[in-house]
């Protein structure tokens, strides 16, 4: 299967190892990865300012997908959610595709909603599937427990994301339980991480946070793990520095998904950049079933 991967702005500058992590995971699972040169932003940062620009910029990217044929895949979950609602409107509203497409044109470009939007988590659940992940894991883990992380973008507005049931979801959980980690039941698993808030409130932001990891913490989870780019920079870069300057510290490292599933895959570390994230992840390896002794001569 082939999808074109839509990188977003934050990916290349800020989480490189989520990139090289979700490359690795999906070349041994069989799914080619197309890079578009010409995407640019999903045009979330306009989304309350400017909806018709938001829904160009969105758009846009869309349009070149669609004039290779192909499906996309997203690893953030806000560009995801952005992609979701942009399409959602362009099949609604013919009057907002007529305008939009009218811009376009202008680069020779026009979408006509004949392709589909997925997060990198949707694909391996729905598109290769748990029973072709499991023949891929040579290591499974062994007394891990991972608390998952859904995020908002993911899960709402659910009759236009449509990943999961935004109540009761369980592809995250059955995707980290593949791996033979235990996924934790903790009650503050579907609230914000508290990210959209920083730099605007950030002392909200900060409460958000430190009660999701207290709660992590207090449900057995050795770590947290997420598959969105704005929830892995608030639950690793700023849980380091929560630890820093407020001396708070739960020790729940977090470790983006592809990066747990790739690691019992056997991929080398060093690929899924687990040196890459801001509090040390490394510690995860000695969870790994232990490989079996040579036999002697």
């Amino acid at each position: 299967m082939r999808f074109a991967l839509f990188l977003g702005c934050n990916i290349p500058v800020r989480l490189k190892h989520y990139e090289s992590a979700s490359r690795a995971v999906l070349r041994e699972l069989d799914v080619e990865l197309v890079d578009i040169a010409e995407f640019n932003c999903c045009g979330y940062p306009l989304r309350n300012i400017d909806l018709k620009a938001f829904v160009l910029s969105s758009a846009r990217n869309l349009a070149l997908a669609e004039r290779q044929n192909l499906n996309i895949i997203i690893l953030c979950k806000c560009g995801y959610g952005t992609l979701r609602m942009a399409d959602y409107l362009l099949r609604e509203d013919a009057r907002l595709r007529e305008d939009v497409n009218r811009i376009l044109a202008k680069e020779g470009l026009s979408y006509n909603a004949d392709i589909q939007v997925k997060h990198i988590l949707s694909v391996l659940f729905n598109d290769v599937g748990i029973g072709v992940i499991k023949e891929k894991i040579t290591r499974p883990y062994e007394n891990l427990k991972i608390a998952t992380h859904y995020g908002c973008h993911a899960l709402r507005p659910s009759n236009i994301v449509q990943f999961d049931d935004p109540v009761a979801p369980s592809l995250f959980d059955q995707l980290v339980e593949v791996t033979g980690a235990e996924s934790v039941d903790w009650s503050t698993k579907l609230d914000c991480c508290g990210g959209p808030l920083l730099g605007t409130n950030d002392e909200l932001s900060l409460d958000f946070t430190e009660k999701k990891l207290a709660d992590a913490r207090m449900a057995g989870a050795h770590y947290l793990t997420t598959g969105c780019t704005f929830c892995q920079v608030q639950f690793d870069s700023v849980q380091k520095m929560m630890a820093t300057e407020k001396g708070t510290n739960h020790h729940v490292p977090s470790i983006l998904y592809p990066q747990l599933l790739g690691l019992c895959m056997g991929i080398d570390k060093d690929v899924l950049g687990l040196d890459s994230n801001q509090i040390d992840i490394t510690g995860i390896e000695g969870f790994l079933v232990p490989e079996p002794l040579a036999e002697s001569g």
